[in-house]
C-alpha cells in the first residue's frame, strides 16, 4: 500500500482570525477559500509540502450532529479541548518568539518533554491546540 496524509480538519470560529494565524503568523499558503451559505472553509498548507493541507472549517456545518452536540463542540472549542495539531520546525526558538510576540495564546514555552521531544504549544484563534516540535 502507498497511503499518504493529504488533509486534516480543524474547526474555526472566525475566518479572518484563522487566516491571520495560519497564513500571517505560520506562513502557510492559502490553497482554497470557499464561502457557502454564510459559512467559510479555508484550506492552508506549508509551501514545502504541497500535497498536505489543513482544512479550517465551520464546525456548525458538520452534517449529522444535533443542536446539543453543536453546543458541546462550541463549549469544548472555547475551553481549548476539542481539536489539536502537531507541527514541526527546525527553528523552534525563533518560531516561538514570533508567535509569542503576536496575539497567539501561549500554552507552553519551549520544553524538553520526558519522551525526548522539544516542543512548545499555542492556541489558535478558535482554541485549537497547536503544538510545534523541534525537527532535528
Amino acid at each position: 500500500m502507498n497511503i499518504t496524509i493529504h488533509q486534516t480538519f480543524l474547526p474555526h470560529t472566525d475566518p479572518a482570525a484563522s487566516l491571520a494565524f495560519y497564513q500571517g503568523l505560520l506562513g502557510f499558503q492559502v490553497q482554497n477559500d470557499v464561502g457557502y451559505n454564510g459559512l467559510h472553509w479555508i484550506t492552508v498548507g506549508p509551501e514545502s509540502q504541497p500535497g498536505m493541507s489543513i482544512v479550517l472549517y465551520p464546525p456548525q456545518a458538520t452534517p449529522g450532529i444535533t443542536d446539543d452536540e453543536r453546543r458541546t463542540v462550541a463549549e469544548m472549542m472555547a475551553k481549548g479541548s476539542y481539536a489539536s495539531i502537531i507541527l514541526a520546525t527546525p527553528d523552534l526558538d525563533g518560531t516561538f518568539e514570533r508567535l509569542q510576540a503576536s496575539s497567539a495564546e501561549v500554552v507552553q514555552e519551549p520544553t524538553v518533554q520526558p519522551y525526548g521531544v522539544r516542543d512548545c504549544a499555542f492556541r489558535d484563534p478558535a482554541g485549537n491546540l497547536v503544538r510545534i516540535q523541534e525537527r532535528r
